[in-house]
């Protein structure tokens, strides 16, 4: 065993491999990039649909339930979820999760930074 792959051993961690991804068919390819990743995140089946609300649509939902933004469960500006929404810190997101049971549920989240 050369030193280098003792070293990566003992330290517990894994050489960084370049190697391609293969598919299922058994084709090598490149790895995808951020963007298609990206799409994928908001495409999969797991995720719910997230929608950004109109600051009238966001007022209305403040007075209805007589919260303010700062009342609302948070969710990050970075968040990957919402990434294609192109939102800012202050926004409301609407979360539509389906359920077996249930049926469809809404949720709503303030946009924070950190």
């Amino acid at each position: 065993m050369s030193a280098k792959k003792s070293a990566n051993k003992s330290s517990g961690r894994r050489a960084k491999s370049k190697a391609k991804t293969t598919s299922r068919s058994g084709e090598k390819s490149a790895k995808p990039s951020k963007t298609s990743k990206k799409h994928a995140v908001i495409e999969h089946e797991l995720i719910p649909e997230h929608s950004k609300l109109s600051k009238k649509d966001a007022e209305e939902l403040f007075e209805k339930y007589n919260i303010t933004l700062k009342e609302l469960p948070k969710i990050l500006v970075s968040d990957p979820a919402i990434a294609h929404l192109d939102v800012e810190v202050g926004d409301v997101i609407m979360i539509k999760r389906r359920s077996r049971t249930a049926g469809e549920t809404v949720f709503y989240r303030g946009v924070v930074k950190k």
